[in-house]
């Protein structure tokens, strides 16, 4: 049988963080770290990015400091939180479809084509440079990946979002 988890933790802390940020709050380096150390994100840190770029760029962000990446993933992070703050509204609707997101009937289908017992955490993530990670029983998602489609449904990498996620989920199992 094979159980499917959504988690948005880190999705709401950043939507938290950039909803403080558009109204020059300031956002607390404890806060920060907490959000860094979120699974979502650690999963998926490397030698070019860790939790302390990932501090290190929203803190910048927040405290309305320059910044100067230190590579390509770090450049791309800051860009795309940039992104998030410009129009706070099209953030919305890209969090609105995962809030909904019930991936039962996927977890049904894919029980009964694969003999196989897990536990998959599906995460949504702000991440930089790669749409997805993969781990034995985590799929995470980069959440800038996401365009919400005028019918109020959303797209992830040119695919709807479900179809993605299934394709995903296989190559996984």
């Amino acid at each position: 049988m094979v159980t499917l988890k959504v988690n948005l933790e880190a999705m709401e802390a950043m939507l938290y963080y950039w909803e403080a940020t558009k109204d020059k709050e300031k956002v607390n380096e404890r806060f920060l770290n907490d959000t860094a150390n979120l699974p979502a994100l650690r999963h998926t840190y490397d030698t070019e990015f860790d939790a302390e770029a990932f501090r290190k760029v929203l803190s910048a962000i927040t405290n309305r400091e320059p910044f100067r990446p230190a590579n390509r993933k770090e450049g791309r992070f800051f860009n795309n939180n940039l992104w998030m703050l410009e129009d706070l509204s099209l953030t919305r609707e890209m969090i609105k479809p995962i809030k909904v997101l019930n991936l039962d009937a996927l977890a049904q289908k894919l029980s009964g084509e694969v003999n196989s017992n897990r536990v998959i955490t599906v995460y949504f993530s702000p991440l930089h440079l790669e749409e997805k990670y993969t781990k034995e029983n985590a799929l995470i998602l980069n959440f800038f990946c996401l365009h919400p489609d005028f019918l109020g449904g959303v797209v992830f990498s040119g695919e709807p979002l479900e179809q993605y996620i299934e394709n995903a989920l296989r190559k996984m199992l």
